[in-house]
């Protein structure tokens, strides 16, 4: 979903479950970034994904991580003897991949989120990554869940995110320990809004899904394995309506609102019209950029009932499977890119706990918020990779905002179930 990347992930699922073509409607601007051994990156013209020309290894990558990737991939090209081209894809870089390895003319290399992985599995356009034991055990286990996919191995694991709760602390000094403390200290505060958790008119099923998963809520059921049954749907059973009465209840007293939307819930919190923000790591900057004092702590969960658990996301590296020169590719992918080297560089370009536990280690000494987002990451829930997540989003996220507009709890959810079955077929 960034970049926010998480967000960025959100919008891409619609695309999840259907073939490259399908959803490749839009153009895409691609760019590019790092050469190696002296080769220019080869030229993208407007509207169409880069062109190979004839570099060695190519890897795409989105505007930042291409950038960040620049040093990595010059110091790889001249230690192999080989050109390498980083290019940065700035729109629908998911599709454009499949879409170009399907054709064999795609890059070595893709970095992009998790939960493509399942639409990428079902189009063929990655293989499964053999990562040593010993070198998996460098890895956080969220992130290495999260690049697992029908028990195979698919990604090198780079970073990991999720939501948080952002606390004015010049209006609220203390951590609340549930929902209903945030709720009572948050209107106390006499902000104008207790509450920023962005909905807006179509729903957001991402932000909400800490409220969702602390009442019972949950998307497809799992196996011991962990992977996600999508004969198991949880929205229309009864943890979905317990949330949404519970969502219910918060839209009545004006702390959920579906005027709060990714368009302004932030600006909002930072402007100080808000006791409260949930919101990621994307957040930070403009928050300190607006100088009021804050702090972080993990979502709380609701009084009585189950932690709140936000949806962690993973972004990883993946080898494509009719790449020219996959030995390279994993390689790059399984040395290079599994460096020190190579996460602090990411993480410089945009600030994500990192997958590699010895880059998770400094980050977190030197910056708290950091620190949170990690052990929010943590304590989550995966993001679900399987290609029918691409008929959950929509219908839950208009369910959420219908009830945050008075439509009943029970029949909502359970309607929403119905036409989310339908989706799936």
């Amino acid at each position: 979903m960034s970049s926010h990347s998480l967000l960025r992930a959100f919008v891409l699922t619609a695309c999840l479950g259907l073939t490259a073509t399908a959803c490749g409607g839009g153009g895409t601007t691609a760019g590019t970034d790092a050469t190696a051994s002296g080769s220019a990156a080869p030229s993208a013209s407007e509207g169409a994904a880069p062109e190979r020309a004839g570099a060695d290894l190519v890897i795409w990558a989105d505007d930042k991580r291409a950038a960040a990737l620049k040093t990595v991939a010059e110091e790889f090209g001249e230690a192999n003897d080989i050109t390498v081209a980083v290019q940065a894809v700035s729109e629908d870089l998911q599709t454009n991949f499949v879409t170009a390895n399907s054709a064999g003319n795609g890059p070595d290399v893709v970095v992009g989120a998790h939960d493509w992985i399942g639409n990428m599995v079902q189009n063929g356009a990655i293989d499964p990554l053999n990562l040593p034991e010993a070198q998996r055990a460098q890895f956080t286990d969220i992130a290495l869940r999260g690049v697992t996919y029908d028990g195979k191995t698919y990604g090198l694991p780079y970073a990991v995110e999720s939501v948080a709760l952002f606390r004015n602390t010049a209006l609220v000094p203390d951590a609340p320990a549930t929902i209903e403390d945030l709720v009572a200290t948050g209107k106390a505060s006499g902000a104008e809004n207790p509450l920023c958790l962005q909905q807006g008119l179509e729903g957001d099923a991402y932000h909400m899904y800490p409220l969702y998963s602390s009442a019972g809520g949950y998307l497809f059921g799992q196996s011991p394995d962990g992977d996600y049954d999508p004969a198991d749907l949880g929205v229309g059973g009864p943890g979905s309506i317990a949330a949404a009465q519970k969502v219910s209840a918060l839209a009545k007293e004006g702390v959920l609102k579906t005027s709060i939307s990714g368009d302004n819930s932030i600006s909002l919190f930072a402007e100080g019209r808000c006791a409260y923000l949930v919101s990621g790591p994307w957040a930070t900057a403009d928050v300190e950029k607006a100088g009021i004092g804050y702090a972080l702590t993990p979502v709380p969960g609701f009084a009585g009932m189950g932690p709140a658990q936000p949806l962690t996301g993973v972004q990883a590296f993946y080898v494509a499977s009719k790449g020219e020169n996959k030995s390279f590719a994993e390689s790059f992918v399984l040395d290079a890119a599994a460096s020190t080297e190579t996460m602090d560089a990411l993480y410089s370009a945009e600030p994500r706990p990192s997958a590699l536990k010895e880059s998770l280690a400094q980050q977190t000494a030197a910056d708290a918020d950091t620190a949170v987002f990690a052990q929010a990451a943590e304590g989550g829930q995966i993001l679900p990779a399987i290609p029918q997540m691409a008929g959950v989003w929509e219908p839950l996220g208009k369910g959420h905002a219908a009830v945050i507009n008075g439509a009943d709890p029970a029949q909502t959810m359970t309607s929403t179930g119905e036409a989310i079955r339908a989706n799936l077929g």
